[in-house]
């Protein structure tokens, strides 16, 4: 059996997971807190990852049961994400990798997510809404690539959300999208917003206030439109965002007009965690795929449609 251990630090949360052969053996991770109304700096974070990933390096090992001659390669995100964070855990994966005798493996972040989500839900062949605090992205499989139909042309709607937690000083402890729907449940008064759709693209940039019904609205048209491209009966939510359930909820009535399904996973899956870069990097690894050392750096604007999917038909 192939066991993969994964190095995650792309943005605030730092992780190592481990993976055999399917099977989640251990997913610890640590998350960089800052006061409400401020936002995290690449070189606090980076700080912040360097103080904990021996730990939680430690944890992933004995949570799991095995011993570093257990583990058949190494994995960590080669991006995209926040260049400092990122070196941190290129730097400590490359390191363990030589101490340890075991190949490497960059893993593109939107991958990572990606394979846990069909690993977790079993979706077949998705249509994949992707949403975090960096990306937005509506991504299908063809011809040996993730294929992005739409994107944000602007910022990410995890970001949209981030900044408008930090201008009403909301904590991003465990995230600030969480908090806002959860305080969105309890409210009473419907601010009407922007809807900006262009093509297959949206745009969040000129939203400093947040509604649901709107942000979330434009994700849904432009996912059932790449559904509609592809003639696709499968939708898969991954990202940071994606653990919102008012999304979920509205991406599920539009499933069930269609006759679709839809799957997505809970928080301890679509956060960052270092399971889902262990997962990319098991799927990667078995098709034949290493790092050279030479070549085991990060980059920070990697994109999902450049990685050469080699794992699937």
């Amino acid at each position: 059996m192939t066991v993969v251990i994964g190095f995650e630090g792309s943005a605030n949360k730092i992780g190592v997971g481990i993976v055999r052969d399917g099977e989640v053996l251990s997913n610890p991770r640590r998350t960089y807190i800052t006061p409400p109304g401020q936002g995290f700096l690449p070189s606090e974070t980076a700080r912040h990852h360097r103080s904990v990933i021996l730990t939680v390096l430690k944890e992933a090992l004995e949570e799991a049961g095995l011993k570093p001659a257990d583990v058949d390669c190494v994995a960590y995100t080669k991006g995209p994400g926040m260049g400092a964070p990122l070196v941190t855990v290129a730097l400590v994966a490359r390191t363990v990798a030589q101490l340890w005798g075991k190949p490497l493996l960059g893993v593109n972040h939107c991958i990572g997510h990606i394979e846990m989500g069909r690993l977790i839900t079993q979706a077949n062949n998705p249509t994949v809404l992707y949403v975090s605090g960096g990306n937005t992205q509506v991504i299908a499989y063809s011809e040996r690539r993730y294929r992005i139909f739409g994107e944000t042309i602007d910022i990410a709607v995890g970001n949209c959300l981030d900044r408008f937690a930090r201008v009403i000083k909301i904590s991003n402890d465990p995230s600030p999208g969480y908090n806002i729907e959860q305080m969105a449940k309890k409210g009473t008064q419907y601010v009407e917003l922007p809807y900006t759709v262009k093509g297959m693209d949206v745009s969040f940039s000129g939203i400093l206030s947040y509604i649901e019904e709107i942000l979330f609205s434009m994700l849904v048209e432009i996912t059932e439109r790449a559904m509609a491209h592809c003639s696709s009966q499968e939708v898969l939510i991954v990202g940071g965002v994606g653990c919102n359930l008012r999304l979920q909820e509205m991406m599920g009535v539009m499933c069930k007009e269609r006759g679709a399904k839809l799957f997505a996973t809970d928080e301890s899956f679509c956060i960052d965690n270092g399971a889902m870069i262990a997962q990319a990097g098991w799927e990667m690894f078995r098709s034949g795929q290493t790092t050279e050392l030479s070549d085991s750096w990060i980059t920070q604007r990697y994109r999902t449609d450049e990685v050469e999917v080699t794992w699937r038909d």
